[in-house]
């Protein structure tokens, strides 16, 4: 069963990747949240449509947890949303 903490901080992304040459897709590479650093290895990302105004939502993983994270586009400014733990495969 998944553990879901619900967030919604502001955070600091400070590097950002692309995940190939033909879409130029950007994805959070690493972020700092409560002074401490984390390293994503890889994630999805999601457009969500509101009215005129499309919302980036990102689900990306460190190995160990999940963390959901939204880009505004307008302000340019990241928001942890949730963090929650991933299921071990025994």
């Amino acid at each position: 069963m998944e553990n879901r903490v619900a967030v919604n901080e502001e955070v600091n992304v400070t590097e950002v990747y692309f995940n190939n040459k033909k879409t130029f897709k950007s994805f959070p590479k690493r972020m700092e949240y409560k002074n401490q650093e984390y390293t994503f290895i890889e994630g999805l990302q999601y457009l969500v449509k509101k009215g005129q105004r499309a919302i980036q939502l990102f689900d990306m993983t460190d190995g160990d947890n999940k963390y959901r994270l939204k880009f505004d586009d307008q302000q340019f400014t990241w928001t942890l949303v949730s963090i929650s733990s991933e299921p071990r495969a025994l």
